[in-house]
């Protein structure tokens, strides 16, 4: 029996769309000061394991002019109310799959924070809840609303770079003081897996530049990790600021994990991760095409000029391609400065899809770009532990993914 597929179905439109937000911790916290920013979003209940930081946030909704939400603890009753369109999910990662799940089995529409799945049982539980429940799951995948990005998505699209060949994609961010002071959850991870563990940051916005699920999609991929070393060295050189759970702990995670994807149309992406490690912060944004190559961490842009045989070999700066720059960013960008989270992409992220729902519209990224960008956790587990063997992506959209259709707008 074919599947009842999620693409191209739009939301219900609404004057306002209420808002059940499970999670009030540091994410929760920075998207609850964007939601409160945004015209027709309306938080009605907060739910967190601390009922002191749930009743925080109700406080600031208050303070905002809303009505005061209801606080509590219990996640399950949040999702069940009646008076909840959207469920936000700014939990643990173990258990973003579960509650967004459970919020499309009552009703409701879950926009849950990156990464959504862990297994590949969790993507295909995704999938095969929205499916069912004809309700939407988008992942709150940030870094798709960038300036740089959203500008080179017009880029791209605009065939400045040409035919598209090749993209990199990486998390570099040296985590080491949270993961080993206070973030236990997060380090665990590290003890579970020797795998990619945060593929989404990167990866997201080159397959918007790819039209991955859109004309392309993700077929295989292999991985490897270096060995595991800057963890127990961090604990044996700061014994004084450890968190106490840390003792006895064994970290399989590779400090550094290496992955190429490669895609339906001959493509090839190649995807990296460390957490753990003394470098500057970076997402190696990069797409590769047969007339010229974008670049950043730092911006730069190189496009082949075929008149000119003397052209210097040098990257422009995106200055020169202002022209690109994307009307979200142009209509919105200082109310979204203003707003804060992650330099305005926070803000920008929650309008597009606050938007899209007051309106009636497609959401812009939907579950089945939620399953495949999460994949590359587990399936880098299975290669890594087969000594890099290619493993297969599974396609989450059931032979759909060659269907022209918008994305990111």
């Amino acid at each position: 029996m074919a599947r009842a597929t999620m693409i191209n179905v739009p939301f219900e439109g609404r004057d306002r769309v209420r808002i059940g937000l499970v999670g009030a911790g540091n994410r929760g916290s920075s998207l609850l000061g964007n939601l409160l920013a945004i015209d027709g979003a309306q938080v009605v209940a907060v739910a967190d394991a601390s009922s002191g930081r749930a009743g925080e946030a109700a406080d600031r909704i208050a303070a905002a002019g809303w009505p005061r939400a209801a606080a509590g603890t219990d996640a399950t009753a949040l999702i069940e109310r009646d008076d909840v369109d959207l469920v936000i999910i700014a939990s643990p990662w173990e258990l973003h799959t579960p509650l967004a799940v459970a919020a499309m089995r009552a009703g409701k529409h879950a926009a849950v924070e990156v990464p959504a799945a862990l297994t590949l049982d969790d993507c295909w539980a995704l999938v095969d809840a929205s499916e069912q429940t004809r309700r939407h799951c988008v992942m709150l995948e940030n870094c798709n609303y960038g300036y740089n990005e959203l500008l080179v998505l017009n880029l791209v699209r605009d065939g400045v770079l040409g035919e598209l060949l090749h993209a990199e994609a990486a998390y570099l961010h040296d985590l080491r003081r949270p993961l080993m002071t206070d973030k236990a959850w997060r380090r665990k991870a590290h003890v579970d897996y020797d795998a990619n563990l945060y593929p989404t940051h990167g990866l997201g916005p080159v397959a918007a530049y790819l039209d991955v699920n859109r004309g392309d999609r993700f077929v295989r991929m292999t991985s490897m990790s270096s060995a595991s070393r800057g963890l127990d060295a961090w604990r044996n050189d700061h014994p004084d600021e450890l968190d106490p759970s840390t003792a006895g702990e064994v970290y399989r995670c590779g400090d550094i994990n290496t992955s190429i994807v490669a895609t339906q149309r001959g493509r090839t992406i190649l995807l990296q991760h460390q957490v753990v490690g003394p470098r500057p912060y970076s997402r190696r944004n990069e797409i590769v095409g047969t007339k010229g190559i974008f670049t950043d961490f730092p911006p730069r842009i190189f496009v082949e000029d075929p008149d000119d045989p003397e052209q210097p070999e040098e990257y422009a700066e995106l200055d020169a391609f202002r022209q690109y720059e994307h009307a979200l960013w142009t209509e919105e960008g200082a109310r979204a400065r203003e707003s804060g989270g992650h330099g305005g992409m926070d803000y920008l992220m929650l309008l597009r899809l606050i938007t899209a729902m007051r309106s009636g519209a497609v959401p812009e990224m939907d579950v089945y770009d939620a399953a495949a960008w999460s994949a590359p956790a587990p399936l880098s587990v299975a290669s890594v532990a087969a000594g890099g063997a290619p493993v297969d992506f599974p396609d989450f959209t059931c032979g759909r993914w060659a269907e022209s259709r918008p994305g990111i707008r």
